[in-house]
This record gives structure tokens, sequence and C-alpha cells, in this order.
């Protein structure tokens, strides 16, 4: 999943606007269901985390393996309250347009499920994952034979370069920013290497970005990445062929390479897909055409899906929430009818919501410390969702990350959910700052509100005063983002832009990195943390990088606290009853688009 700058709070939030309150545990396939005994636990959470491989070329062929049952045509249908925030591959960065990338695009390398759970990262239009032998410097990519777009076009190696180079483009503004930083040394130094992009005919050298012939494409980066099929993995790096772009306008209507394109589309209420002629399934290792079409039903609330697909009648039969989630006020109704959980799907997400400290104006790590035994976790998680909400959260790492340990808690949250105000009394005494006063801001929206109430009771009763500030939601990471902001504490959310803790760390918590619009929120600046963070960041061996990454982790939490571990977040969603292949999908956090099928 995703994110870099403030769009990866920012994913939260669609993620948290569109329903997805989020459930705990494993997935369900093939019309198992869900978990009949409720809310599955951080041990279910440990087949998320395990360390995702690269694929052999092999296991990068097509076509997808059939799922059990299968049977092909009709349309399944899709509530959701809210439209879609890009369709552009060079502006998504966040889950809803992720989610439908899996279904519309495709780029060299993609995310791949067996149906027996094994997960990998494989060639996509590529033959593999790449080859390297410099140590991941040099990354080498041959392309499949017959990849076309929906037009018919073959792509090229020249599609691939443009698909790079277009974001350059000043139009390029949300999307992820990992390969243009490889690539250029910063994201900011790729940008004027190209600030026109390829539209005037320009084109990164040869020594940056190669394409000696129509089917090979070979990546310079300026640093060793071994994680780089990992990155072009992300739907930020789909294909753009370079016939079809329309710049700006691309946004309004992409060109599919995915077994799905674009039928009609009423922004703000309708969205058609219809087959791709031109999709190759025996190229394809990861995507399916079973049904016919898809329908996406712009504007219900998370509680009008949620009552209308418990009650399952006439077209909600064949209908699911792609986006969405079980509505909060609802949770109970679902989990305890025996038949309507046999028709949901649960996992964590990659998300870890924590509470930030302004560690500028917090400098004494014992305050901090107060106030992280003083936060009311457990209460926190009860305004959103509770058990099928989230879990409590010991520290910044999330459940699906590689090395995930279950039992590491410092603060005693797992003991003590509702904090201890006796330990922060005492801590704050010993800094000498009883009645000390702290400026809270929080988002206008109901969970925050909610939430804001919580905290500053629960700090109060710690021995401080407490003002609140409340903000607008829509603008709340770009408030709380700002090098001058006057607040002392505040929540966020980050996930993982794939398995490795190198996509949560070193954009979070590298002091090097503080700047209006970046993502140390705390503004963390510990010279051990960032020595590290450049040290691991040299480390190929991704498994080793991993337990390095876990280490610092652990210096992080325990010897800094720059924030205050809150809770990990879940997703529920449920379908009708005559939608086949219900699985949870780790990579996206979702429903599996690419599993399912209509029973009749």
């Amino acid at each position: 999943m995703k994110l870099l700058h403030s769009r990866s709070a920012r994913a939260i939030v669609v993620a948290l606007a569109a329903g997805s309150l989020a459930l705990t545990g494993c997935s369900s396939d093939s019309d198992k269901g869900g978990k009949a005994n409720g809310a599955a636990n951080k041990d279910d959470a440990k087949k998320q985390s395990e360390q995702i491989t690269f694929g052999t070329a092999k296991e990068s062929q097509g076509p997808a393996e059939p799922v059990p049952g299968a049977k092909p045509g009709g349309t399944i249908v899709s509530y959701q309250e809210a439209d879609f925030s890009h369709w552009d591959p060079g502006q998504i960065y966040v889950s809803d347009a992720g989610l439908m990338a899996t279904i519309l695009h495709r780029g060299l390398t993609a995310n791949k499920e067996t149906i027996d759970g094994k997960k990998m990262i494989v060639g996509d239009i590529a033959t593999d994952t790449g080859t390297t032998e410099d140590g991941g410097k040099t990354w080498k990519y041959t392309l499949k034979d017959g990849i076309k777009d929906e037009n018919g076009n073959a792509i090229t190696s020249k599609d691939i370069r443009h698909t790079f180079e277009r974001l350059a483009a000043k139009f390029i503004t949300d999307g992820p920013t990992y390969v243009q930083g490889w690539l250029g040394g910063s994201p900011d130094e790729y940008r004027k290497l190209l600030p026109d992009g390829p539209y005037k005919g320009k084109h990164l050298p040869a020594s940056i970005l190669e394409t000696p012939d129509d089917k090979t494409v070979i990546f310079h980066l300026k640093t060793a990445q071994p994680d780089f099929p990992y990155a072009l993995a992300m739907a930020g790096y789909s294909v753009v062929p370079e016939k079809a772009d329309t710049k700006e306008k691309y946004d309004q209507k992409p060109v599919a390479l995915g077994p799905y394109k674009f039928g009609e589309y009423k922004p703000g209420k309708e969205l058609t897909l219809v087959k791709n002629t031109n999709w190759d399934a025996a190229s394809d290792p990861v995507r399916r055409q079973q049904v016919e079409s898809w329908k996406f039903e712009i504007g219900p609330t998370v509680s009008d899906q949620t009552k209308t697909l418990l009650a399952d009648r006439g077209e909600a039969k064949n209908a699911i929430q792609a986006l969405g989630a079980v509505d909060t006020t609802l949770v109970k109704d679902v989990v305890t009818n025996k038949a309507a959980m046999a028709r949901t799907i649960q996992g964590f997400q990659p998300y870890v919501w924590q509470l930030n400290f302004n560690m500028e104006k917090l400098k004494d790590k014992r305050i901090r410390d107060a106030i992280t035994y003083a936060v009311p976790n457990q209460n926190f998680l009860m305004q959103d969702g509770g058990n099928y909400g989230g879990e409590v959260a010991g520290g910044l790492l999330a459940p699906t990350l590689p090395g995930f340990e279950k039992d590491f808690d410092p603060f005693g949250k797992l003991k003590k959910p509702n904090g201890d105000p006796e330990k922060a009394r005492a801590l704050l005494k010993e800094a000498g700052a009883e009645g000390m006063e702290l400026l809270y801001a929080y988002s206008n929206t109901e969970i925050r509100q909610k939430q804001a109430v919580v905290l500053v009771a629960a700090l109060e009763k710690a021995g401080f005063k407490v003002k609140k500030k409340e903000l607008d939601g829509a603008t709340w990471y770009e408030q709380v983002g700002k090098v001058s902001r006057p607040y002392d504490i505040f929540m966020t959310g980050w996930g993982q832009d794939w398995p490795s803790p190198s996509t949560v760390i070193p954009p979070v918590y590298d002091g090097t990195v503080i700047a209006d619009g970046a993502s140390n929120y705390s503004h963390i600046n510990d010279p051990h943390v960032n020595a590290e963070i450049k040290r691991i960041s040299a480390i190929t061996d991704p498994v080793k990088a991993s337990k390095e990454w876990n280490t610092l982790h652990h210096y992080i939490v325990e010897k800094v606290n720059p924030a205050a571990p809150i809770y990990y977040t879940k997703q529920l969603q449920i379908s009708g009853s005559n939608v086949g292949g219900l699985h949870y999908s780790t990579f996206t956090s979702y429903i599996d688009l690419n599993r399912l099928f209509l029973k009749s």
C-alpha cells in the first residue's frame, strides 16, 4: 500500500471515509466466509506478515490460476459512498484508486497471491521481476510478447520510458515518488531533469533509463535498491501508453491494459467497466476476466450499504462493498448473524494510528512518556468499531509487516489497554511539569470528535491541562504537516507501500526530512535514527534488512518515543449471497476483485 508524503495519511482518511473501519484477522476464500467466532487476533495476522518473495519467470507466466467454482458472466455491483480519487496511474497513491487499478492497469511487476495463499512479486508485462548484477543499482526488464492496450496498440519499451518520464511533468502531483528519487537522486531533482515531461521531445539520458530495443528496459539507479521490484508493483507505476496519453485529461478516462476498461462514467453517480477484448489472459499471472461487467454505484452511505447487503434482496445478492465496510453501528447485526458472516471477509489493514508529539515543544521524554501511558487506547478504539475496527497497538509497525512482534509492548498497553494514569502522573511530577498545558489538534469528523473527548479526560486525569483545536478534516494533513504548526499533540496514520519497514521508518522518522508536506510529523531528528536509516537502506538482503528495521523500531519507540502507538486498523466487508470467490487481499486491504464471480 501506500504512501510517502501526506498522501499516506490521506489514504487512511479515504479508507475510513469510505467506511473501511476494518476487522481483524483472516481472509476467507470461495465462500468459506468470515470467522464465525468473532474478530480474529494478532496471531491471525501472522499469515499477512510473512516475507513476500520474488517469483520465478515461470510464476510470472499467465494465465492466473482458476478460482474454484468460478463461472463466467453477469454484472457485479459495488456500492460506495464517494467517487474515485484518480484514474491516471501517475496520480494513484491512495487505496480507492489502487484497488481499481488491479483490474484496469498493468505494470512491469505485480503482486500475486496463489489460491493456496503463497504471496510473491512476479513479472506482469515483464517476463520476470527483473535482473540485477550489481546488488540492485541496475535493473533490466524484458517485455512479454503480445501485450496490447485496449485500442490494440502493442506495448513497447518506449511506452515504459514514456510512463516514467511523464512522472516529471508538473501536472503529476499525487502519485508515489520512490522510483523518481532513485533515478534522479531525489524527486525534486528528477523533475528538473524533464520539467515538461516527455511532451516536448526530450527524454532521460540512457545513463538513467535505457531502452536499447523494443523489448528491453534498463533502469540505472543512483544507489542500490533491492526493493525495486516491489515499488514497480505499485499502481502508481502502471503503464500509460504513449499514443493514448492525454496528459491532464488522462485522469478522466485512462486506457486499460488490464481485463476491464471504461464503459460509461458519470462522475459522482455511476461507473461501468466492461471487458477489454485486447487483454491477453495468457500473459497475465494475476488477473481474471470472470464477470461480464462491473457497475459501481456512487452515493450510498456505509450504513445504507450495510443494510442493503445484510437484507440480501434483488440486486444486492450480486453486490459487494469494493471500498466500503460494515458500518460501525451495524457490526453487531452482522457478526451475530451466522448467514451474514458467511458472506464477509476480514483482515488487518497496514495502518497504525498514532498520537504524534511535537518534539520541538515537548522536548522532555518523560513528558512524552507520561502522555503515552495516559492514552486510553481501548477507549479510542471503541469509537472506531471496537475489536472489529482494530486492535490496541504496542508499537509503530503494523501486524502486516514481516517480522512483526505481537508481544512488543514497552508501555504496557496490552495489560492496561486504557492507560496507566498513576504512572503518567509520576512521570509528570518527576519532570516538574504538573499542570502542563497541551494544545491538542483533531479532525472535525465524528470519530475524531468522540476520541478527543476520551483523550482530554484521560490526560486531565493524569495531571495535564488540555486545550482543543478542531481542524478541517479535508485539509488535515496539510495543516499538521506544516513545519510551523502550533499543536503539541495530534493523530496521524500510516500504511506501508509494500511489505517492508523501509516504507514506514524512513519516510516517517528520518530527521533529515523535516519540511512542509513531509511525513515526519513529530519532527524527530535523532542522530542514531538518521544514521541507522542510511545504513539499513543500503542492505540488499530483505530478510536481514527487516530484522535491522525492527531493531531500529525498538530504539525509536523505547529510547525516543516520537509518537504514542494507539491502534492497528482492521477491515470487515460484506457481500451479496450470489457473489462467489470472496477473498481478502492482503495487498490492497480490500476484497480481491480478481477472484469474484457470480454463482448463477
